[in-house]
């Protein structure tokens, strides 16, 4: 079943987020016209559990550039 699929891929890839997007972008890459998108999902679900794909990376964040003091001036 799928959920067993689901479940096994989420001990390798914790983030539910991350692991629904690495899924979607494997299925829509490696999906053939000629079969069920279904049996794309599973065996993608399969593979990432198996450790096919844990190359995965967040991206590097970039420094937040600082904050000028404000200037306050007195109301005369």
């Amino acid at each position: 079943m799928r959920s067993e699929l689901v479940y096994s891929a989420s001990t390798k890839i914790e983030n539910r987020f991350l692991l629904a997007t690495v899924t979607m972008r494997s299925v829509r890459r490696l999906h053939i016209v000629s079969t069920r998108t279904e049996d794309t999902a599973n065996r993608v679900l399969a593979d990432v559990a198996a450790g096919n794909y844990l190359e995965v990376q967040f991206p590097e964040l970039k420094p937040v550039p600082p904050i000028e003091a404000l200037i306050i001036t007195p109301a005369a």
